[in-house]
């Protein structure tokens, strides 16, 4: 999302503790776009690793060992649902899970990062914005585009409220939730100012609580 600012790139990078890591680009939930997998390379090339994309249209010989042999797999954004639905008709989705078991290191953006969680807010289904059932690797729900689309704040809070989306985290444009493992370790931020919220439901209201990230800019 940030084409000249490589600071949350450079961090999930160094997530790996490797020299010169071997990262793996899932495009599926933009259909594999031909820009998509080009605009990956080229913001990854200028950074010390190895890149490469899996194709599940164009799937190499041994989906696992090839996944299991990356340092890290960063999800696009896209179609969540649709992506989910052919992880799983591939098994991606178990794959997926062993790798995270074995340690590597799992991210993306909008639907590269509500995949991870038991729910997600998304508008994959329809124009309005629906709970989605996701991986559940991590407990609770999760909506990105926090303050960059008008309608996720108040539509996720009510979701909340409601009863039909679980308590979670909402993420602003720039902002990386860090797990280790199923814990939240660390919030990250690529841009001064933005923020990360801890959603839940109280009574019959719900609370909102700001979550600064550490900025990884200069001070």
């Amino acid at each position: 999302m940030e084409p000249e600012n490589p600071l949350l790139d450079k961090y999930f990078l160094r997530q790996t503790g490797k020299r010169t890591p071997r990262v793996c680009f899932l495009p599926t939930a933009s259909g594999d776009s031909d820009t998509y997998i080009v605009t990956f390379y080229d913001a990854f090339a200028k950074h010390r690793c190895q890149p490469s994309h899996l194709s599940l249209f164009y799937p190499p010989e041994r989906i696992e060992s090839f996944v299991l042999s990356q340092d890290a797999i960063y999800v696009g954004g896209g179609n969540t649902k649709s992506m989910l639905a052919l992880w799983k008709e591939w098994r991606l989705d178990k794959i997926l899970r062993k790798a995270w078991r074995q340690g590597v290191v799992l991210g993306g953006l909008s639907a590269g990062s509500i995949c991870w969680f038991e729910q997600g807010l998304t508008d994959s289904i329809s124009d309005r914005l629906t709970v989605l059932p996701c991986l559940g690797f991590l407990a609770g729900s999760h909506c990105p585009h926090y303050d960059s689309e008008e309608n996720r704040r108040p539509a996720f809070k009510r979701l909340v409220k409601g009863g039909r989306m679980k308590d979670g985290l909402a993420a602003e444009d720039g902002v990386a939730l860090h797990f280790i493992g199923k814990k939240l370790a660390r919030i990250v931020s690529s841009r001064p100012g933005a923020a990360a919220f801890r959603v839940r439901k109280t009574g019959d209201t719900v609370h909102e609580e700001k979550l600064p990230p550490t900025y990884l800019g200069e001070k």
